[in-house]
């Protein structure tokens, strides 16, 4: 990209502009440009931008970030693949998304706890991820709360958490069709959706969650007693 387009998107899109609010501004376009192959090219040139934008006026967050990963990538027990793959890509959504995190510039504790809940897969293959997802989901939501660290980058965040690790979990853990398809059908499903819709829409979407029990959470603590039982046994 030219020195003249990019100052150009810059102006486009101002720093002081809400991330969301920029976030709706893109996908308004790509919907009006009838999602073509051009609309697509300027819609990323312009997301790139609004990333960059928004990492360097958080360089705390995007530095914890970064150190982040990189300790995850270390425990990882298979750095040369799929571990590293996984690990490498949970940062790039991440660093790339801190604009959601409003007006704070750390990236705090629950969403650090967040991030590593997501990793669990490249971390160890065991049945004790199971237990250490849920008991981590408990955790940060803990953190966001008494800390005052809700935010909007947390909400997607522990949904793309939830999304990766418990599919993960099933297919690779759960002998059941059913509950492998289940945990599609709870997870992956939704995130994928809420996707599909956002930009069909032109708009972000949110996955609906109730104010005290989560839909998926008994199905979460079902394949963990499952996971478990079979080690037992």
């Amino acid at each position: 990209m030219g020195e003249r387009a990019f100052i150009s998107l810059r102006r486009s899109f101002p720093v002081d502009a809400g991330s969301r609010e920029r976030t709706q501004e893109l996908l308004a376009g790509l919907a009006a440009a009838r999602w073509r192959p051009a609309a697509w090219g300027r819609f990323t040139c312009r997301a790139a931008v609004m990333s960059c934008q928004a990492a360097a006026q958080r360089p705390r967050a995007a530095a914890e970030v970064s150190v982040l990963h990189a300790v995850l990538l270390l425990l990882t027990r298979d750095r040369s693949r799929a571990g590293g793959a996984w690990t490498g890509l949970s940062w790039l959504l991440a660093v790339t998304h801190l604009g959601l995190l409003g007006q704070r510039r750390s990236l705090g504790a629950a969403n650090a706890v967040t991030l590593a809940r997501g990793c669990l897969p490249a971390l160890a293959a065991d049945r004790w991820t199971g237990p250490a997802a849920l008991a981590a989901d408990f955790l940060d939501s803990q953190l966001a709360r008494r800390r005052g660290e809700a935010t909007v980058f947390g909400s997607y965040a522990d949904t793309l958490a939830d999304a990766a690790f418990w599919t993960w979990f099933a297919a690779r853990h759960e002998p059941s069709r059913m509950l492998r398809a289940a945990a599609f059908a709870a997870w992956a499903a939704p995130a994928a959706a809420v996707a599909v819709l956002s930009v069909a829409r032109g708009q972000m979407a949110d996955i609906p969650r109730p104010a005290l029990v989560r839909p998926a959470a008994p199905l979460a603590v079902l394949l963990v007693v499952r996971a478990c039982g079979r080690r037992r046994a």
